[in-house]
């Protein structure tokens, strides 16, 4: 789910209100990176704090005949700075983003779920069609809000952090030649 030592996602989620995206709602951030560096000159220790990732994972599936199967799966990661590695990134976000420790809290530490299931049929040799459902949830640390300008074509606004949801449905059909 999360890796440190390959490419890895860094999760941003905005919530709307209303279906509108964009208005007055919500940010979930998670950043995956493989450690955090700021030079002494910079207020750092000039070391490098590695980011520690784990995650677990899981399914089952089951044949409901030779046409009909449908999985459940599901997982959960977790990405941890260390106290100096947090400072230190707090620091560098700090100077992009006004407001820390007045109107929000910095914490990188975060974690992500999922959970889904998919059921698949295969009328003819190599030819399936599926449905699969997934819901995504993002728990981050930050806390409080920030106003943000992002530029075109939102406007400068105020987020407020809070953990994301998000839900998806996937169809598919593959040929296999």
């Amino acid at each position: 789910m999360i890796s440190t030592s390959a490419t890895s996602p860094t999760f941003l989620m905005l919530g709307g209100t209303s279906g509108q995206f964009g208005s007055a709602g919500s940010i979930g951030f998670g950043a995956t990176s493989d450690g955090v560096y700021l030079p002494t000159a910079s207020g750092g220790d000039g070391n490098i704090h590695l980011t520690t990732s784990y995650g677990v994972r899981g399914a089952f599936n089951h044949n409901w005949d030779p046409y009909w199967s449908s999985s459940l799966f599901g997982g959960m990661g977790w990405v941890r700075y260390d106290g100096t590695a947090q400072a230190e990134y707090c620091a560098a976000y700090g100077a992009a983003v006004a407001g820390q420790n007045v109107t929000y809290t910095c914490n990188p530490n975060y974690s992500v779920s999922m959970l889904g299931t998919v059921t698949r049929w295969t009328p003819v040799k190599n030819l399936t069609f599926s449905a699969e459902a997934t819901w995504f949830h993002l728990n981050q640390g930050f806390s409080g809000s920030a106003t943000f300008t992002p530029g075109a074509p939102q406007p400068t606004q105020t987020w407020s952090y809070k953990n994301q949801d998000t839900l998806s449905l996937n169809v598919r059909v593959q040929r296999n030649f």
